[in-house]
């Protein structure tokens, strides 16, 4: 089974949610601040989107980074290591794996994040009310707010404003973590 979220999923999810908001690929592109030849690619199922890129579409059509990512599921479901769908950043040794989206009625995602030493997953803030969970598995790793992050190792929780700018960054190899990530 391939780890990368399906280029079909992204664009038949991209199709679905810009439609539902009633935007032109230009007007989306301008919102989200990237190249409408990149929307276009995306929507024909080209391409290779970063964490980055999908979490600004996210953000410019008011919906969670899952809803682009995630197929629909069976009612039960197992996800093997490794098997969840991976989407790299483009400016840290950053992952994310989705591991369950929001289901109607509940707000939340959950990700098995892999990190690893280097430049820090800098975001930008995500939706209003967002809040992000974090607990991490193996390593240590520096997170938080951008302006203000906690050194946290295996075990730890951590708690903070995904509506804000916020950071991640590894502080030992393989370094891992659980995310849930709250809507509110």
């Amino acid at each position: 089974m391939s780890n990368t979220a399906p280029l079909s999923v992204i664009a038949a999810s991209l199709r679905r949610e810009r439609d539902r908001a009633g935007l032109s690929l230009s007007e989306l592109a301008k919102r989200a601040g990237v190249a409408k030849s990149t929307l276009s690619q995306l929507e024909a199922a080209n391409g290779n989107p970063s964490v980055e890129t999908l979490w600004a579409i996210g953000v410019a059509l008011g919906v969670p980074f899952s809803r682009l990512v995630d197929p629909p599921v069976p009612r039960v479901q197992v996800i093997r290591a490794g098997e969840s769908p991976v989407v790299q950043s483009e400016r840290a040794h950053y992952a994310a794996s989705l591991l369950a989206s929001c289901p109607p009625g509940a707000r939340r995602d959950i990700y098995w994040l892999t990190l690893e030493p280097g430049a820090a997953r800098e975001s930008e803030p995500h939706m209003p009310g967002t809040v992000e969970h974090m607990i991490v598995t193996s390593g240590r790793a520096l997170a938080g707010l951008r302006d203000d992050p906690v050194e946290i190792g295996v075990g730890d929780y951590l708690v903070y404003p995904g509506d804000l700018p916020h950071t991640c960054q590894a502080l030992e190899p393989g370094t891992t973590a659980v995310m849930v990530m709250e809507h509110i």
